[in-house]
């Protein structure tokens, strides 16, 4: 079977510990993109930081962001997909964040809200290491009733709510509590981040959607990933493909294991699957 789609996740997969992507895996990229297999950016994250990596390995497919909630073409307006959180969810999110104590971040396609000033010294702290090079739209919001204004403001655009956190133990309740609305589907993206979007969505069903916009078989489909959000793509796809970093269930689920995001894992899976090459 002839892959014609490859869908891979940014942080743990394509990027490395020093969240790099490495002038191999670039070129391994760009050759198996000239063979004419669609090379997707497929990320928790936000529309614009998805597509920066996407501009970064030099493709032209459309990107899924925000774990599926937001997919688009690079090239032009059209988006493909796109599936909100709507005001009244939102709101009743922040309502279960404030009755926790914790800080909200949420995040249209393309712009971060976040409610922790602490964030804003580890964005710019990235930037300054060199472990960000792109500029994000990213907005501080000091207070409860500020959020009120946000949500309503940007309620066609809310995506996702995310919750990031040091220690699992003091955000327990929280998690039970936001597992008892049936609107919402939550997923960790690292062993700090829960990340919340309404119900139905996911990578899995984001690729699915691209299977059928291009026309193209679930045999004919590669994925590649690391964390519990990448759970669904790689149960959907043909081929799916765990990091050799990978949390044990994602290794559990996969047809095929790599090397790590450190040993360039995405380069060898590709140079196998699609090149034809063993190394």
């Amino acid at each position: 079977m002839a892959y014609k789609l490859i869908c891979i996740d940014v942080d743990g997969t394509l990027l490395n510990s020093k969240h790099k992507i490495t002038k191999r895996t670039k070129e391994v990229i760009l050759q198996a993109h000239q063979l004419g297999v669609h090379i997707v950016i497929c990320t928790g994250r936000m529309y614009t930081d998805a597509e920066y990596y996407s501009n970064l390995i030099g493709v032209k497919s459309p990107v899924i962001a925000s774990n599926g909630a937001f997919i688009k073409e690079k090239d032009n307006e059209k988006v493909i997909f796109k599936d909100i959180l709507g005001i009244n969810l939102s709101l009743k999110l922040l309502e279960i964040f404030r009755k926790h104590h914790i800080k909200p971040y949420f995040c249209t396609p393309h712009k971060f809200y976040y409610g922790n000033i602490m964030f804003k010294i580890f964005y710019l702290a990235t930037k300054i290491l060199g472990a960000r090079s792109n500029k994000l739209d990213v907005e501080y919001v000091f207070s409860w009733d500020q959020w009120q204004k946000v949500l309503h403001k940007e309620k066609n655009d809310i995506v996702k709510g995310e919750i990031i956190y040091r220690d699992a133990a003091l955000i327990y309740e929280l998690r039970n509590e936001l597992k008892q609305l049936a609107q919402l589907e939550i997923v960790d993206s690292s062993k700090y981040n829960i990340e919340i979007t309404r119900k139905g969505v996911s990578k899995g069903k984001a690729v699915a959607i691209l299977a059928n916009f291009y026309n193209l078989k679930r045999e004919e489909i590669i994925t590649i990933g690391d964390s519990e959000n990448d759970l669904s793509m790689i149960e959907y796809a043909g081929l799916g493909i765990a990091m050799g970093n990978a949390t044990d269930i994602v290794k559990q689920k996969a047809d095929y294991i790599t090397d790590s995001n450190d040993n360039e894992g995405v380069a060898s899976a590709i140079n196998k699957f699609i090149l034809g090459n063993k190394f």
